[in-house]
């Protein structure tokens, strides 16, 4: 059970975060500001958890004096015992939301999300494989209303993909889909087997959070080298026809970024070079993790992108995530972009072991 003083003296914070919000000094400072908007909604979602983790105290204390009282009604004491085990039931998902609130907040998590598809192992299969993750995670942002925005796609001619850039524009998408990174692995008969076969394949999912201003990630023009050519693929024919696509090449590190979704050359060039600040900026939070070593299994992008996450078995209609031994009998609804029950094994996996990090 956690100390509901330790409880109140974080809250207590809230009157501070506010008077800030007002400060003239913070108001002229776009990043302090941007710092303070995220504390102070930190901070009112943890008084939100804490009145109904509290309220839920209070009602079992006095459920259990009901259940308890020599003298009461037998029938209402066995009502009283009831509600004592509903509350019991509802407590732990209360405490965890505390928790979470009480941990100090990842500033990347509120983020827009930038996302890599890449086919792995089993040619044209996997190209397909690529493609139904990139419906299932449409799907399941269209679902929070969020926004899709393809950035660059080198599709196959069956409809598949080798590889898929985009980016996934809403509030915390990346707090939400971070832990997506690392290998799919699919078992099933593709539309390209005539013996009915089940074959393994497999593609790889890279998730980085968007940069911004914050980060300050300076791209002199003489560190860069900007290719321009004619764009191909999902765009259409119309593409095919003018030179709009960009590739801009980091020379000091070697990391690249295209775009060839946009007619415009200027649009093109801004959005590739959003990606190339995102990757450069996952290069430097990877380097920041392995300096500081990591005490946990990391769920999230920095972790190791190598290793095999889930297997999508669909004769079976199952779904299994390695990570935190979760098997889904949905796969159908999965692929559909159901993917809550998921998130939420993920996430509670996430905080128990930021809990324990932060208690030991």
């Amino acid at each position: 059970m956690i100390a509901q003083d330790q409880i109140r003296r974080v809250l207590d914070r809230i009157q501070a975060a506010e008077s800030a919000l007002s400060d003239p000094a913070v108001l002229g400072n776009p990043a302090q500001y941007r710092r303070k908007v995220r504390e102070h909604a930190s901070l009112k979602r943890l008084e939100q958890a804490a009145e109904h983790y509290f309220r839920l105290l209070d009602e079992l204390a006095e459920s259990r004096a009901m259940s308890e009282e020599p003298s009461a009604d037998p029938e209402m004491a066995e009502m009283a015992r009831a509600e004592c085990a509903r509350i019991e039931s509802e407590l732990p998902a209360a405490e965890r939301a505390v928790l979470s609130g009480l941990l100090p907040p990842e500033p990347a998590d509120s983020r827009n999300a930038v996302f890599e598809i890449r086919a792995g192992t089993g040619g044209e299969e996997a190209a397909l494989f690529a493609a139904a993750l990139f419906r299932m995670y449409s799907r399941f942002c269209d679902s929070k209303g969020w926004k899709i925005s393809i950035i660059d796609a080198n599709g196959t001619e069956l409809g598949g993909y080798k590889e898929i850039v985009f980016t996934v524009v809403g509030e915390g998408a990346y707090g939400l889909l971070k832990f997506e990174s690392g290998g799919h692995r699919v078992q099933r008969v593709p539309e390209t087997e005539a013996q009915g076969r089940i074959h393994t394949s497999a593609a790889t999912v890279i998730v980085f959070p968007e940069a911004d201003e914050e980060d300050q990630i300076s791209l002199p023009e003489n560190e860069l080298r900007i290719d321009i050519f004619c764009a191909g693929g999902h765009g259409g024919q119309g593409v095919n026809t003018t030179y709009s696509a960009i590739r801009i090449t980091h020379l000091p590190t070697g990391l690249t970024a295209q775009c060839q979704d946009e007619r415009s050359q200027h649009r093109n060039k801004e959005k590739a070079m959003g990606v190339l600040k995102a990757r450069l900026l996952d290069q430097r939070r990877q380097a920041e993790a392995a300096k500081l070593g990591k005490t946990r299994l990391d769920l999230r992008g920095s972790g190791d992108r190598s290793q095999r996450i889930r297997t999508y078995n669909f004769p079976q209609n199952r779904m299994t995530d390695h990570r935190v031994n979760l098997t889904l009998y949905s796969l159908d609804r999965i692929m559909d972009g159901d993917l809550r029950p998921l998130f939420e094994a993920l996430a509670a996996h996430d905080l128990e072991q930021r809990v324990a990090v932060e208690l030991a």
